[in-house]
């Protein structure tokens, strides 16, 4: 059995060794040198790049003295690589991640979309956050995803089309973080990506099975239907993948910065491909994108276990749920009851699932609705919540509770969807900065809508297609004109005596939360280094049922049943990229159901 096998059997557990092994094989097949296996997959990769797959494979985190960088994809990774060892800071560092992102794993996050991000800044000690989510267009109306006699839309026959698609907000965050925080040339920072956009990169495994499963949804729309179906084949693993249009694109961000993407011909094609998208157009106009603003917002942060666990607040849910689930657990002694322990599973499953209950009645943009974000988090009201986990059982109900705020009560219960997708990005560099981004195009590809070389996001579809809930009560994730839909994106900082312990997060959609907590408590309650805090098992509960893992042993989840979970067996492909500060150094780990890789320096 080839090193990845090992990985990944010893992950899911014996019953689920053949099947790890079959999915190894598929990306290092036996016998392979570990630079045949890079050259092969991913095309031509330096050395620390193909070190970091050899080290991922092996379970071991990457070590490094001063700087680290974790993302979705080795090429990615490796021309963020780069920038931090030229002096780059952090900032500098996601701006060529991100760019090279686009091109390689389009199906996750791009130009196109939006994005969340946490900086830690070394010099003042401050942790404070980007808001890059996209927003809505000033057109649309609360009624955009209801039918002629006001009922709800399918959730598909809503995404495919112009109609989901909001104001995308990425490019503006990495020229905002780049000013705030950049050391580098701007212009320079995006060459690895133009190259690969005009030479061609290679098509992983991962995107061409994606592309493949697609089908019809991906090939409705002719610039997409173009570009990954050529010979109207779908785009074939191994093969040569060029994009001069997005090479265009990143040229022009080079030479005009963020202006050069929301005004000009790449506005104007956007718009053109939103509302020209045959039998679903969009509503999304210039004056949207020309009038886009990234926001500078606090950081939510929750005490845990001594650490400070800083996220991003509203409009995403991502710290205040991460958030509610540890303030919950608190109380109980998860390091005594250990990894496999059903009642650890039971508590943390239960804290979830109260910390959702609140996130679908109070969670929005607050923006443009009254929240009570301080309430959500106060010590006390956590407190409260966790004494509901005290018993043996699962909780036979959940309901929302009453956090600080009476006025948010009136809110009514969210059912919005939202599906697995999106990409994560950790970075420290040798100053000290450190930098969390969780950045997406919402579902898998998106829109399907292409425009410049990028797909189109679906953001708006994470509003609530309902405006009131059965009760009647308004909800306050309803869509509204320039509001920015709830997201789950939890791009996380972890403090100690206010300097970073742990950077992290995940893709995943709402289970992100999920994800991410678990990745927290492994590391500071179960004492695991981060590449095994990544590649733990997925166990996530947020409405009541408990998706898990196959593979699991067998006394983990008989017990979980006898407390009267319904366990529901499923693929969790979170996509955790991790970076933990220990006094001997960095340590990066890069979650082994996805492609990504940590490499440091």
């Amino acid at each position: 059995m080839t090193r990845t096998g090992w990985a990944l059997a010893l992950l899911l557990g014996s019953a689920a060794m053949a099947g790890a092994q079959q999915a190894a094989d598929a990306v290092a097949p036996e016998g392979a040198s570990g630079e045949a296996i890079a050259t092969d997959v991913f095309g031509d990769l330096d050395a620390p790049a193909r070190d970091a797959l050899a080290t991922k494979a092996e379970g071991r985190p990457v070590t490094a003295a001063d700087w680290m960088v974790t993302a979705a994809h080795p090429l990615a990774v490796q021309a963020g690589a780069r920038v931090l060892e030229q002096g780059g800071s952090a900032a500098d560092a996601m701006v060529a991640v991100q760019a090279v992102l686009g091109l390689v794993e389009p199906q996750s996050s791009g130009l196109g979309g939006g994005a969340f991000l946490v900086w830690y800044h070394a010099e003042t000690g401050e942790v404070t956050t980007l808001d890059g989510r996209e927003t809505a267009p000033m057109a649309a109306t609360p009624t955009l995803f209801q039918d002629e006699e006001g009922e709800p839309l399918a959730f598909m026959e809503a995404v495919i089309g112009g109609r989901s698609v909001g104001t995308p907000g990425t490019p503006r965050l990495m020229e905002v973080a780049h000013r705030n925080w950049g050391q580098a040339n701007w212009s320079g920072l995006f060459d690895d990506a133009i190259a690969l956009a005009r030479d061609g990169f290679t098509v992983s495994p991962r995107l061409a099975a994606l592309v493949a499963g697609e089908g019809d949804a991906l090939s409705r729309y002719p610039a997409t239907a173009a570009y990954f179906f050529p010979d109207s084949q779908p785009v074939a693993e191994g093969s040569l993948l060029t994009n001069p249009a997005y090479a265009e694109t990143l040229r022009l961000l080079a030479r005009e910065g963020a202006d050069g993407f929301y005004t000009g011909p790449v506005a104007e094609q956007i718009t053109a491909a939103v509302r020209g998208a045959e039998d679903n157009p969009g509503l999304l106009a210039l004056a949207d994108l020309s009038a886009y603003r990234v926001i500078e917002r606090p950081a939510v942060c929750v005490d845990y276990r001594d650490h400070d666990v800083c996220g991003m607040g509203p409009p995403s849910s991502g710290g205040l749920t991460v958030g509610q689930i540890l303030g919950m657990l608190g109380g109980y002694d998860l390091a005594e009851m250990g990894a496999e322990s059903a009642d650890a599973w039971r508590l943390i499953g239960d804290a979830s699932r109260l910390a959702f209950a609140d996130r679908g009645r109070f969670m929005a943009d607050s923006d443009f609705v009254a929240m009570p974000t301080e309430g959500l988090i106060d010590p006390a009201y956590l407190e409260e919540r966790g004494q509901l986990l005290q018993g043996d059982d699962s909780l036979p109900k959940v309901s929302a509770g009453s956090p600080g705020w009476s006025h948010a009560r009136l809110w009514g219960q969210d059912s919005a969807l939202e599906l697995p997708s999106t990409s994560h990005i950790s970075i420290v560099d040798a100053e000290g900065n450190a930098l969390s981004m969780t950045t997406t195009i919402e579902n898998g590809f998106g829109s399907r809508v292409m425009a410049a070389g990028f797909l189109l996001n679906n953001e708006l579809t994470d509003f609530s297609f309902e405006t009131h809930d059965d009760a009647g009560w308004p909800i306050a994730n309803a869509l509204a004109p320039g509001k920015r839909p709830r997201s789950s994106m939890a791009p996380t900082i972890v403090l100690q005596d206010g300097a970073p312990a742990m950077v992290i997060g995940s893709p995943g959609g709402s289970r992100i939360i999920g994800y991410v907590a678990r990745a927290i408590v492994a590391h500071l309650d179960w004492g695991m280094d981060i590449q095994a805090a990544v590649a733990a098992p997925n166990l996530v509960n947020r409405f009541g049922p408990m998706d898990i893992e196959a593979g699991l042993p067998a006394a983990l989840t008989e017990g979980l049943a006898a407390m009267g979970f319904e366990l529901n067996e499923t693929e969790l492909t979170s996509g955790l990229q991790g970076i933990v500060v220990t006094p001997d150094g960095l340590e990066g780990g890069a979650d082994p159901r996805r492609e990504g890789i940590a490499i440091g320096g």
